[in-house]
This record gives C-alpha cells, sequence and structure tokens, in this order.
C-alpha cells in the first residue's frame, strides 16, 4: 500500500510517521512539499508518489488568529481538501475535521449526521473543507475529532505546563465541554482504518464522516487539573487553579459550549473503540520530561 501524507509537519502527521507498520510505503510532505492551498503544488506531489491513500492531516489551526485572516484558513482547510479531492484520482482520501463545525447548543453528544452550524472563522473553514472530500463518495472519509494534543507544535497540554511554571495561579474555563484527544491515538486510528479504506466496496461504512476522540469527557477546567496532577507526580509545579465561565476569558472566536463528540459509531461500526485521554497524557507527559532531560 502506498500512503500519503499531508501536513507531515503538524501534531498528527508527525504521530503518523511514528506509527505506520512496515509493509506501507509512507511518503509524508509538509508545506514545502506539498502546498494543501496550491492546486499545482497538490497535483504535482500526487503525480509524483502515485499514492493509493491520501492521509490529509493538514491544517490551520490558529482559531483566534482566523477571525482575522479568514482567507488564510480558507487557503488550507476549505480550499486545500478540495485540491486534494481533485487531484486524488482513485486514491482513497482520509482528511481530519474538527469539533468546531458543530454551534455546541444541544444537550448530548453530537452525532456525525447532526445539523452543522460553525460559531467561527476557523470551524466555518474547516466545515467548507469536507464537502469535497465527502463529494467523492466511495472514495472520501471525514475523521472529525477535538482538543488535540501532543509532544508536539502547540497545544493545551503544552501551554498549561508553560505557565504553570510562571503563574502559581491561573484561571481555567470550566464550561465548556469536550474530550481531549492523545494525537498518537488519533494517529492509531487513522492507520487502523487503511486496510479497510483501501479495499472498501462501494456502500462501505469506512466512508462519509465518524467521530473520533478520547474518552471521557471533561472540561477545559478539568483537562488542567489532570495535567497538573500529572505534572505534580514528576516533579513539576502545580498552580493552584480556579474554574471560570466562557465570559470571563473572551476570546476572537467563539467556542462551542458542547463539543463532545458521540463517538460510538467508530466503536461499533469500525471497531476503533475512544482510548483514554488521562493514559495518553502519562505518555506525552514523560515524553516531554525525557526532551527536558535531554
Amino acid at each position: 500500500m502506498r500512503v500519503l501524507i499531508t501536513g507531515a509537519g503538524g501534531q498528527l502527521g508527525r504521530e503518523l510517521l511514528r506509527t505506520v507498520p512496515a509493509g506501507i510505503t509512507v511518503t509524508a510532505l509538509g508545506s514545502a512539499e506539498c502546498d494543501v492551498g496550491d492546486p499545482g503544488s497538490v497535483s504535482r506531489a500526487i503525480g509524483r508518489h502515485g499514492p493509493e491513500t491520501i492521509i490529509n492531516a493538514a491544517g490551520y489551526t490558529a482559531v483566534d488568529k482566523a477571525e482575522s485572516e479568514p482567507a488564510l484558513a480558507d487557503r488550507v482547510n476549505a480550499l486545500g481538501p478540495g485540491h486534494l479531492a481533485a487531484a486524488a484520482g482513485n486514491a482513497r482520501l482520509l482528511h481530519v475535521s474538527t469539533d468546531f463545525v458543530f454551534d455546541g447548543e444541544q444537550g448530548r453528544p453530537w452525532r456525525a449526521e447532526d445539523r452543522t452550524n460553525p460559531l467561527s472563522a476557523y470551524g466555518r473553514s474547516k466545515l467548507a473543507g469536507e464537502s469535497p472530500v465527502l463529494a467523492l463518495g466511495n472514495r472520501g472519509a471525514v475523521l472529525r475529532t477535538s482538543w488535540v494534543y501532543s509532544r508536539f507544535g502547540g497545544n493545551f497540554v503544552k501551554t498549561m505546563l508553560r505557565l504553570g511554571k510562571e503563574r502559581p495561579e491561573m484561571r481555567v474555563v470550566a464550561d465548556q465541554h469536550g474530550a481531549p484527544t492523545f494525537a498518537a491515538d488519533l494517529a492509531d486510528a487513522a492507520v487502523a482504518l487503511l486496510p479497510r479504506l483501501a479495499a472498501a466496496p462501494a456502500g462501505d461504512s469506512v466512508f462519509g464522516v465518524t467521530h473520533l476522540t478520547g474518552a471521557p469527557y471533561t472540561t477545559w477546567h478539568g483537562f488542567a487539573q489532570a495535567i497538573f496532577a500529572a505534572a505534580a507526580r514528576r516533579g513539576q509545579p502545580a498552580p493552584k487553579l480556579t474554574a471560570i465561565g466562557t465570559a470571563d476569558y473572551p476570546t476572537p472566536a467563539r467556542r462551542p459550549a458542547n463539543s463532545r463528540l458521540d463517538c460510538s459509531r467508530a466503536a461499533t461500526v469500525l471497531g476503533i473503540p475512544p482510548r483514554d485521554w488521562r493514559e495518553g497524557l502519562e505518555r506525552c507527559l514523560d515524553q516531554l520530561m525525557k526532551e527536558t532531560a535531554a
């Protein structure tokens, strides 16, 4: 199997490189080698490497910054998947999307078929990027996830650890609900789907939209508590945390109050149950501490 990964320098892209097993020929390209916002760059990359499956892990993820530069977010998140879909030929395309496609206004976890209504420029760009992938029908699959963290790049875990060394007290939002997702677990899930994507007949349930996050659900405040409890066990500082509301911490981009994704389809239909993000957090902190020690 020949697999092309875009967004090789991001959190998921870098974990995918560590996850893909022997027997699969992987080409992982960063934006310099495959700029998904440039149709010519995409066409050349796909033509050169001839993949049977493409995993689009490229994304503009600066949620707040997207409010002031929506065209840049659209270039990568909205237009990029369309360029990949147009150039894919017979290749299968697995595209990674987000909980931000929902407005967070309902009380239960979001199912894949629920009505989308993004609140932010980032969310709108990601939703727009799903359409050309789904239009591929029996060659396109969308994997929605949330609150991704890892040892790589910028994310909530690394931000909390940095601020915890600088501040004795911190205020963290406690009325936004969702589920953290360890990028390594997400990469494992994507790789587990590869054989099925490659061989699936028309109408197979692997196509379409699937939700996959970590478990259990929590809040940003609950996530921060877990981060600092795990960090304290490793001799790191643990500041005092105060729970606040979204209104007490205004941001340029509106966040969904309920970002909980219903992942039952991934578990029952695709055989990929959510993994406990708290276990992933332990692994992530061990990796970060090892890097610091080195």
